[in-house]
């Protein structure tokens, strides 16, 4: 069928007919129906991510190129930051900005093992997991209700003289109070990483200026796994303003290498075979120099290509799962008698990942949630709810060591056996928003 045709016009007749097929087969979804299963969390997309996804995979490139470089660029604008490193989820994503503070490039304020990081245990195990896997100590700080975000007036009690950094989430779109934070952090000369995965979109008013979670601290992470604000399948970012800090988070995305060369890219500095690195011989090709014990962490170019198209869709996204939010919350009045239903921070204009709440006093968690799935709204708990009870840490409860808790952690272990959520993703319409709030009324009866 091409034989008449050049490369670009045989590109542009399948790309035509691969959004015809999308809108064809894909986007004739059928109308939500009284009694249809509502999911927490589903993928909103059209034509635009199948056409680039296909067009990517013409090229063949498969690695980091055109659309990670354009991915890059704009969502670093669209954040207000100068640098963001696409990699392949938002765990890694946590994994390279906690092993970016363990350079020796930071000096006197690298994290060593043993140093601590203060963080809570009401949330998603890979906020804490580069920490314990580096041999750093988390130390737990419990969380207020209905925000689910660290208590800020509890961060004194935590810090020591091994403290270097704080890392934490904002709980599933609701910022923590980054203020408070911020100012700790500064007073004791900590890092700050915000684990922004459940959060991109969300804003927090800081000194007069309204900016985007995960670009008041250090370092930002972003996932893009199917549920969350956007997507590409798998992959997430690492995004910040400090160009030491890039520098070391994109040597420890490729390899821990030195060199900085984008993928089939030669001698960008110009001195490929001219210096001196550690005690290899002069001149030793910088492409094979590593300054960090790293890893390849990268995305490919067909992710970044679904991501381009996301992005072009986000701010509607956001606007979505706001008005979603707002309008279970008005349909849920009435039940503050046996529910505690969530709250924003003070000075934030969250950008809802779901809505959380609490059972009250002789509500029972388990049942609530079993008859709310049997009328077919999915439920989700929030993560881990206590971490530190769950198996990964019997070997370091048996032997007290590997982390500590500053206090008590009562809020958190309240969140444990009370606390569920649903979603509010931005695929939800107002009949599926009253489904769910009137079967979690029907439940409570």
């Amino acid at each position: 069928m091409f034989e008449e045709m050049t490369e670009q016009q045989a590109r542009e007749q399948i790309l035509e007919m691969t959004k015809e097929y999308c809108e064809k087969y894909h986007n004739q979804k059928k109308p939500y129906e009284k009694g249809d299963r509502i999911p927490y969390a589903s993928r909103v997309y059209d034509a635009d991510e199948m056409v680039n996804l296909v067009d990517s995979s013409l090229e063949f490139w498969l690695t980091s190129g055109r659309f990670t470089k354009e991915f890059e660029s704009e969502f670093a604008k669209y954040l207000g930051v100068k640098y963001c490193s696409l990699v392949n989820s938002g765990s890694s994503a946590n994994l390279l900005a906690f092993m970016a503070l363990t350079s020796p490039l930071l000096k006197e304020r690298q994290i060593l093992p043993g140093d601590e990081v203060i963080t809570v245990a009401a949330g998603f195990p890979t906020t804490v997991a580069p920490v314990i896997q580096y041999g750093a100590v988390p130390v737990f700080v419990d969380v207020a209700i209905p925000q689910y975000n660290i208590d800020p007036n509890l961060l004194e009690q935590a810090v020591s003289e091994k403290t270097k950094a704080v890392m934490l989430a904002h709980t599933l779109g609701n910022p923590f109070d980054l203020k408070a934070v911020k100012d700790f952090c500064d007073r004791h000369n900590l890092w700050l990483i915000e684990d922004n995965c459940d959060a991109l979109g969300s804003r927090y008013t800081i000194d007069g200026e309204s900016r985007l979670t995960g670009t008041i601290g250090d370092i930002g992470t972003s996932s893009f796994y199917p549920p969350h604000h956007m997507t590409m399948g798998e992959g997430g970012a690492v995004y910040t303003k400090n160009p030491l800090l890039h520098k070391i988070v994109r040597s420890f995305r490729d390899w821990g290498r030195d060199c900085v060369c984008a993928p089939g890219q030669d001698n960008l500095c110009g001195h490929r075979f001219e210096r001196q690195y550690g005690e290899l011989p002069l001149g030793y090709d910088h492409k094979y120099v590593y300054s960090h014990f790293g890893y390849n962490l990268k995305a490919t170019d067909m992710q970044a290509a679904v991501g381009c198209a996301q992005l072009r869709k986000f701010p509607s996204f956001v606007e979505r799962r706001i008005h979603n939010f707002n309008y279970l919350k008005e349909a849920l009045k009435g039940t503050e008698d046996k529910l505690i239903l969530p709250e924003a921070c003070e000075n934030s204009e969250p950008s809802w990942f779901g809505f959380l709440i609490t059972c009250r006093e002789g509500v029972d968690r388990n049942q609530l949630v079993q008859k709310i799935e049997e009328k077919g709204v999915q439920t989700r708990m929030l993560f881990a709810g206590n971490l530190i009870k769950h198996p990964c840490f019997d070997q370091m409860r048996a032997t007290g060591k590997g982390y500590r808790v500053a206090g008590s952690l009562e809020n958190t272990d309240r969140i444990m056996t009370d606390t569920f959520w649903i979603g509010v993703y931005p695929g939800m319409t107002d009949a599926m928003l009253d489904a769910m709030a009137d079967a979690i009324k029907e439940a409570l009866e």
